[in-house]
Order: C-alpha cells, then structure tokens, then sequence
C-alpha cells in the first residue's frame, strides 16, 4: 500500500487514454465528483496524456502514472484516420497478446490498487480480470467497434475477439449521453458528463486590447486535442467578430482579428464559456461542454467517425450546430453560417447530469462507496 496520507485508502487505477483530449473531458468530471463523493479514495491515474493537462481537468489529488495502455486509431489529423496503419498497429498489439496481459496484470499488482476504471483501454481489464480485481469501463465509444466499423477485415478476427473479450471482463461499461449503441456489452447508461467553468469575458477581452461589450463576438476554435494543421488565412474578415485560435495556426496568418489562446493562459472550458460561438470537430468533450454552456457550434465533419453518428443528431436536439464542410474551412467560405449562429437564440443549457450518476454507479459496482 501507498506510505503516508494513503495508507488507509482504498486506491482505484484509472486508465486515460491519449487519443484526444475527449476521453480526459469525459472521465475528470466524473472523477472530481468521486473524490468528493469518497473522500477516503486515493487515484492513480494512468495516460500518456500530459500531466499538466490532466492537472487542469482532475481538480482532486492523484499520483500520476505515465503509461500508454491504448492508441485508439492512428490519425493522419484530427479529422482523417490512417485505416492501414491502425490495422497494421492492432496486429502488432495483438502479436503477442497474452504476454502484454501477463506484463500490465504484474505492472497493476506492483500498484497495489483495489479496482480499475479505463476510459477506454481494454488491455487493463483483461489484466484486471486475470488478477482478479474489479474493473469498469466508461466511455462514449469502444475500441472494437470503432476498429470493426473502419476494417472488418477476417485478418481481425482474432483481435476482435481478444478486445471484445477483454472488454466484456470486466463488471460493466458506463455509457455517458451521448454514446454510440453497444449492445454486445453489459451497459449502464447516465447522462452527459462535462466539466462546467466560470465565463472570463472581461478579461479575455482586455487581453486582447477590446473594450467589454456586446459588439464584439468571440469565436473559438479548436479540433480537441490531436494535431491538425489548419491555415485560418482565409477565414471570414465580418465586423466586431474575433477569432481564438491555436498559436500555431497563426503562422503567417497574423491579422488584426486573430487572437492565440496560449497568451491567454486559460483553460479551454473557461474559453468555450466566455465565447459567443465554437469551430470544431465533432467530439464528445466539446459537443457536449458547448450544450452545457449553451454556446452554439460550428463543426467539419470527421472522415468517417461512427461516433458523430451519435454526437451530431445528439447536438441538434440538445444545443445548436451547423455543418461546415472541409472545402468551406479551407476557402472561408462559411460566413454565412458563422452569422447564423452568432445572430441566432442561445440554446437552452443542458445539465451535466451524468456527472454525479456515473460517480455513484462506479463507487457501488467497484465496491468502493463507504
């Protein structure tokens, strides 16, 4: 057991996964209402993603782990999928099987922890369950049926077997609104889960050398994490409208209307809040955090991705979207879109309500609630 303060604790091992930011954005807030749910529960948590970033999200004490249990799919940007090379990458994975469940079972009882969460790594359940301890899964999506949906090759078959039954061991899977159907596995469905945030207008507007006021509108834009390089030379140039933009976008893009986040040095929940209108993909963490802020969206269709089958008609019912397609991003021309949304009704907020079922759901099913 952990020296110190986390002696008498019981210890959960949450795996994050490192594709996107979305599976970070649905899991912190859950862990932030389990710790204070459990204040007797120690995290440590596991990804590859960086821990400063974690930091940000998961507002409780954890030990960080970094460790990579899952790649998702390999993306040539955050809108285009690498099909080949996602295949070839899970027959390597899957090669050597049961010695990487044999490696991560003897990696999970060096932790000395008394249950898993993964979002949304199989690989930790399958150790889990050959070490006999209690593990769930939640997310918005699997890994089997995302790999199934883009190569449902017969040279997968052994792999699919393996994940479904890596996946199918443990005590259930937390499927978040909104989610893709899952119907092979033992789900428990909540609603939305989002990280909610205090507005900064005021004062990203002072940094940005405008005065607060109506007539100036916001308009942040962000692809959720995976690289993408987006030049936004040609976005629309309206009155009044100013964009938030990667830093890295802005190279050899500089005009008076752009403005880099990273200067700003806030979390991008609290940008999304004080903002009048998003650009992005569709992605659970921001489809979901602008319903809950009640900011309207812009978004590119992704290339393919099953899970926007879900988001999409989720988003038109729960907040306000338009589609902007990749031909528009690159040319500017979606002025016309972007005016709609900014002049539109801001949509109703919709209440993060998953955040509080999933914590209560994970503490009695892992056995964890005091």
């Amino acid at each position: 057991m952990a020296a110190g303060s986390d002696r008498n604790k019981r210890r959960l091992l949450v795996y994050i996964s490192g594709h996107g930011y979305g599976h970070v954005a649905q899991i912190a807030p859950v862990l932030n209402q389990l710790a204070q749910d459990q204040p007797h529960l120690a995290l440590v948590v596991c990804s590859a993603v960086d821990e400063g970033f974690l930091r940000s999200r998961i507002h409780v004490p954890f030990i960080y782990e970094p460790r990579r249990a899952d790649f998702g799919m390999l993306m040539q940007s955050a809108l285009e999928v690498d099909v080949a090379a996602s295949v070839a990458a899970y027959l390597d994975f899957h090669a050597d099987w049961d010695a990487k469940v044999e490696a991560e079972a003897a990696w999970i009882a060096a932790q000395h922890v008394d249950a898993v969460l993964s979002n949304v790594a199989y690989l930790p359940l399958a150790a889990a369950s050959a070490l006999g301890l209690p593990a769930l899964s939640m997310c918005s999506l699997n890994w089997a049926d995302i790999l199934r949906h883009y190569a449902a090759d017969p040279a997968l078959d052994h792999v699919q077997q393996q994940m479904r039954h890596a996946y199918a061991s443990a005590r259930g899977f937390l499927r978040i609104e909104p989610s893709m159907e899952m119907p092979w596995l033992d789900c428990h469905a909540v609603g939305p889960v989002a990280d909610m945030a205090q507005e900064n207008r005021a004062v990203i507007l002072q940094a940005i050398g405008l005065q607060h006021g109506s007539e100036h509108k916001l308009v942040l834009v962000g692809m959720g994490g995976i690289s993408t390089q987006v030049s936004p030379a040609n976005f629309p140039v309206l009155p009044g409208v100013h964009w938030l933009l990667p830093q890295a976008w802005m190279q050899g893009a500089e005009r008076a209307d752009f403005h880099a986040q990273e200067p700003l040095q806030m979390h991008f929940s609290t940008l999304l809040a004080s903002s009048d209108l998003v650009l992005t993909k569709p992605g659970y963490g921001t489809f979901v955090e602008a319903a809950c802020h009640g900011v309207p969206v812009l978004y590119v269709p992704r290339d393919g991705w099953p899970e926007q089958d879900c988001l999409i008609p989720w988003l038109r019912v729960n907040g306000l979207c338009l589609h902007v397609d990749a031909g528009q991003l690159e040319s500017g021309d979606f002025a016309g879109s972007l005016l709609e949304m900014l002049n539109a009704q801001k949509p109703q907020r919709v209440a993060p309500r998953g955040n509080r079922e999933a914590a209560g759901w994970i503490a009695r099913r892992l056995g964890l609630a005091s």
